[in-house]
């Protein structure tokens, strides 16, 4: 289990842009947004910082989560 501190994330569109981040670098994840939180969650094969790296690159903040 990955989670990450997002921010930027201010519609429903932005939650699916995260999703469709993580899930173009593991067809196979399961991800769940919440914009309210900040904080997404995916079981995916990726490492949190690689997420958060496919998360930067569609244009929000992304970290991994403090443990």
């Amino acid at each position: 289990m990955v989670t990450l501190e997002v921010s930027g994330m201010v519609c429903a569109g932005c939650e699916k842009s995260v999703r469709q981040a993580i899930t173009g670098k593991d067809p196979g994840a399961v991800v769940t947004v919440s914009r309210e939180t900040g904080r997404v969650e995916a079981e995916t094969r990726l490492s949190a910082e690689e997420a958060a790296t496919a998360v930067a690159a569609a244009g929000f903040e992304a970290r991994p989560a403090a443990s």
